[in-house]
């Protein structure tokens, strides 16, 4: 049988493979799409999807325990994790099922198996129905990513779980130890806490969400620990072992010396690894760094011409939309055109109750950068959208330079966050000044005022706050 010939062969079908699949296939490339799991990828089964359903529904629980404050009164309410986790695989099936009609509808080819590079520009795919090879004319690598198992003693003791495991829990563990304060951690220290654990975060550096807005990340934190959730910053754990009934002890050294920390199970979020290891990459001459990410142009390409590589095997932002937009990139360069991303306009979003969006240029990042900056700020105390949802907490920081009031960033903590930065988004797109957002009349009442309402403040034209 003669080895069939591709256009592009895509080893991986998450978010970053199966949308390069598909803008490949519209500017007339001949795909075929590789994959050894599920269409989709960590994002759709085993990441952004399914832990956003879990929080969904524990956001309804705590909605329902909340209704008294809303004339609603429920008695009795209980929280079924088993029909929650029936309804995540239900929007988990659904989802995949819909990128297999994408890839059906565009004309790529599904390969089943796990893609492995050989010499003369050939793909074994080893698998599935048992092992193939083809050759392709150009390559794109999106081998996504693992969760991070520190070298920490103990950590590969039972009890110990990644974000995998705990997506597939049974039951509500009484109490969770979260290693790790960044955006993983903390959305599940909010949703079991949400459940009833009683949760403690240990993160070692100086504020949870280590890559963000400081005043932002103390919002975060500030809510949580006001919903019970313990919060240990500056704090390296240095070991985990067995405790007495079962339980997990976490000794941790802070600023005080070493502390004991107990906990039903203990969930490793400290990040994520590079799928790069094993599939032949290094013996084709592709250039990894010493973390093991793929190094790439701003074209997404390696240091091999016609291959490509995007996503979490890149590790620039291991976020499921920079890896849709890198896919595009990286389809449109193997196509013969010329595109480059831009990672300053990228949104970056954490979940739960309240949420953190972010978009741009930190407070501290623009005035090292710029110099003289404008910090417009707007708290969701005083919007009145917000408070007839019963959200209190959180405000919107919008930062400019000084003297073109020109966006440079933005912050939002409190309800739909992720939503709303896309607004700042599209004006930062657009090199749209604070006086953009000032100017454009927002519906009242929304949330979407307190953008405008922080661009008036930025400006010193605030109008709904006390100064």
């Amino acid at each position: 049988m003669a080895m069939r010939q591709f256009d592009l062969a895509i080893i991986g079908g998450g978010p970053g493979g199966y949308v390069a699949a598909i803008r490949a296939s519209q500017l007339g490339l001949r795909v075929a799409l590789i994959e050894r799991d599920g269409l989709g990828g960590t994002c759709t089964h085993r990441g952004c999807i399914p832990t956003k359903a879990l929080l969904r529904s524990a956001e309804v629980y705590k909605l329902a325990r909340a209704g008294e404050e809303f004339g609603v009164r429920a008695d009795g309410v209980r929280f079924d994790l088993k029909a929650a986790m029936a309804r995540k695989d239900s929007i988990v099936s659904r989802l995949a099922k819909g990128i297999e009609f994408l890839m059906a509808s565009n004309g790529v080819e599904v390969l089943r198996g796990e893609g492995h590079l050989r010499p003369g520009r050939t793909v074994e795919v080893r698998g599935g129905e048992g092992a193939s090879e083809i050759r392709f004319g150009k390559l794109i690598i999106a081998t996504g990513s693992a969760p991070m198992m520190l070298p920490i003693p103990g950590a590969g003791s039972q009890g110990v779980i990644t974000s995998d495991e705990a997506l597939r829990l049974d039951e509500v563990p009484e109490s969770l130890i979260v290693i790790g304060g960044g955006a993983v951690g903390l959305e599940f220290a909010a949703l079991f806490g949400d459940l009833g654990s009683r949760v403690t975060v240990l993160e070692m550096m100086p504020q949870v969400l280590p890559g963000e807005d400081r005043e932002a990340a103390e919002a975060m934190a500030k809510a949580l620990r006001r919903r019970g959730i313990a919060i240990e910053v500056e704090s390296r754990v240095s070991s985990i072992g067995d405790g007495p009934d079962g339980l997990k002890i976490v000794r941790a050294v802070g600023k005080g010396g070493e502390r004991a920390f107990e906990g039903q199970l203990v969930l490793m979020a400290a990040g994520r690894v590079p799928n790069t290891k094993g599939f032949g990459f290094e013996e084709a001459g592709i250039a990894l760094d010493r973390g093991g990410r793929i190094i790439v142009n701003d074209r997404m390409e390696t240091s091999v011409p016609g291959i490509y590589a995007v996503g979490d095997a890149v590790g620039r932002q291991m976020l499921a939309h920079s890896a849709m937009a890198e896919g595009i990139v990286a389809a449109e360069n193997a196509a013969g055109l010329d595109s480059r991303i831009d990672y300053a306009l990228i949104p970056r979003c954490v979940y739960g109750e309240p949420e953190l969006a972010s978009v741009g240029l930190s407070e501290a990042e623009a005035r090292e950068t710029h110099g003289k900056i404008v910090v417009g700020r707007f708290p969701m105390l005083a919007n009145g959208r917000a408070l007839t949802l019963g959200e209190r907490e959180g405000f919107v920081k919008l930062v400019a330079d000084a003297e073109y009031k020109a966006l440079l960033g933005a912050q939002i903590v409190g309800p739909n966050a992720s939503e709303l930065i896309h607004e700042i988004a599209v004006a930062m797109r657009s090199e749209c000044t604070l006086e953009c957002l000032a100017e454009a009349i927002h519906a009242h009442p929304t949330l979407a005022e307190a953008i405008k309402e922080a661009a008036l403040d930025g400006l010193g034209r605030a109008l709904h706050m006390h100064r």
